[in-house]
């Protein structure tokens, strides 16, 4: 009965090895505090002039949303493109329900100005 259990355990305990370990390996191993070159300016080449924690504009996160719709209704499409032989005319009209959807959705976000920048 508890050999059934053994593989949950091992996931389990697996899980917290990777969960728990570095945290443990880099307070015993790593540094206290990192040194000036770590700390320093790079990429960009200056110092930072804000606040990391600075408010970011709503329409940054309504165009990830955007993108992550319809790049989902372009991961439905894709199946029922290479499918489309084998689902007969009703998978076929019930698609094209479906896209009939994104459609007026995007044609009410394309005149309510959400995909406008100013």
């Amino acid at each position: 009965m508890l050999q059934q259990y053994f593989p949950v355990l091992l996931f389990v305990l697996v899980g917290l090895a990777v969960g728990v370990g570095p945290i443990l390996l880099g307070s015993l191993v790593g540094p206290n505090r990192p040194d000036s070159e770590k700390i320093s300016a790079y990429e960009c080449g200056f110092a930072a002039f804000e606040d990391a924690r600075m408010q970011f504009d709503v329409r940054y996160y309504l165009v990830a949303i955007l993108f992550i719709v319809f790049d989902l209704e372009t991961a439905f499409l894709v199946p029922w493109a290479i499918s489309i032989k084998e689902i007969g005319f009703l998978g076929f009209v019930s698609m094209l329900i479906f896209i009939a959807e994104f459609v007026v959705g995007f044609v009410y976000l394309w005149k309510k100005g959400a995909l406008e920048w100013e």
